[in-house]
């Protein structure tokens, strides 16, 4: 899959449900905010107060850029004011506690963020929705993460005697699997070994889900997970 960029396309218009997944592409750099007032109206307290945390100004304005954003998008998907559109967080699947999936309430569409360097990609579905991008992976992050994985990954990334080649596999397997766990709202607080997504050129998508590989680019890997239709009610 390939996402749509932001700047390059127009806003989208008003969701329609049952639609495929829609996917957005921000490079950060090009749409910093370059003024306070760009902003402040339209981030809710929550996401100013962890904009402030940023000590670096330079991941401030990633923060900012992403966040303006997605609620521009969600705005568009709505036919809301991005400044009226309420984020919430699910409960988490494990322990019930505010830190799942982000929603807003009521609305007819489930999304997705994910961040890397300048990039930005946003997921947009009818059903729960994951999504992940990530810059190559060094060599030591491999090493340090591979034994965490499923068995069948550890074996099949294990096999590979090239350096590049097995950075680019544990990479879409990194991210196919964090955008599954991050649709179904557990996150990195479910084992990485309980769930098999492969390594190879094609994802391997868990029951009820749907894997896909998204084209970003040749330094950033990315992937998408959607629930299956047939399975959105839990």
């Amino acid at each position: 899959m390939t996402p749509r960029t932001l700047g390059e396309h127009p806003l989208p218009g008003r969701w329609t449900p049952g639609g495929p997944p829609q996917l957005w592409l921000l490079r950060t750099a090009d749409h910093t905010p370059d003024a306070s007032e760009t902003y402040e109206h339209a981030l809710d307290a929550r996401e100013l107060a962890r904009a402030t945390a940023f000590r670096h100004p330079h991941h401030r304005a990633r923060y900012l850029s992403a966040h303006l954003w997605l609620r521009r998008l969600l705005g568009a998907y709505l036919d809301l004011d991005p400044a009226k559109v309420e984020l919430i967080r699910e409960p988490c699947p494990l322990c019930s506690a505010p830190h799942g999936r982000p929603a807003v309430p009521g609305a007819p569409l489930h999304f997705n963020l994910s961040h890397a360097g300048d990039l930005a990609l946003y997921a947009f579905a009818s059903t729960p929705v994951g999504v992940d991008i990530e810059e190559r992976p060094e060599a030591t992050a491999v090493d340090d993460i591979l034994p965490s994985l499923h068995p069948r990954e550890i074996a099949e990334l294990t096999a590979l005697t090239d350096p590049d080649e097995r950075r680019s596999a544990f990479a879409r397997c990194w991210t196919r699997k964090e955008a599954y766990l991050k649709g179904t709202g557990a996150g990195l607080a479910e084992s990485l070994s309980l769930t098999y997504v492969g390594c190879g050129p094609d994802p391997v998508s868990p029951a009820g889900w749907l894997l896909s590989d998204v084209a970003v680019g040749p330094d950033h890997t990315a992937a998408l997970g959607v629930k299956s239709p047939e399975a959105r009610t839990s």
